[in-house]
């Protein structure tokens, strides 16, 4: 936050801001101390909540806003762990697949109760979500 200060990156320390008030408000909320898991969970919130954003404002013809959402999600994504390849999320879902031993869609929820903790914040989960769906309808 300092370093965005000193360089006068408004929009950076904007969004920074934005996140600290996040983390300490959910910090209050539970009356707990974060940690690193959950901490990754609030800013994957909201990432979300901005690309939500986006589509909403480019359907409505404000690209002006939409626009500055996308520069937030980048702040944002930078704070997160380097996201996995096609070729790694797939060799996690294929090991995930096998470990609960689901064998249709209806095994899903077991599947993706296995991924989620694993690839927390290493991976789109909406993504991950539609290739065990096809993996297991296949």
């Amino acid at each position: 936050m300092k370093s965005a200060l000193r360089a006068k990156e408004s929009a950076r320390l904007s969004t920074l801001r934005l996140v600290l008030a996040a983390i300490k408000q959910r910090e209050v909320d539970e009356r707990i101390e974060l940690a690193d898991a959950e901490v990754l969970a609030v800013l994957e919130k909201m990432i979300k909540q901005r690309r939500e954003s986006v589509a909403q404002f480019q359907s409505a013809g404000r690209e002006d806003l939409a626009a500055r959402e996308r520069d937030e999600i980048g702040v944002l994504e930078a704070y997160l762990p380097a996201k996995l390849g096609d070729a790694e999320l797939a060799a996690a879902v294929a090991a995930a697949i096998a470990e609960s031993g689901a064998a249709g869609a209806k095994d899903m929820g077991r599947v993706m109760a296995l991924l989620k903790p694993r690839l927390a914040g290493r991976a789109d989960m909406a993504q991950v979500s539609a290739l065990v769906k096809a993996r297991l309808s296949a």
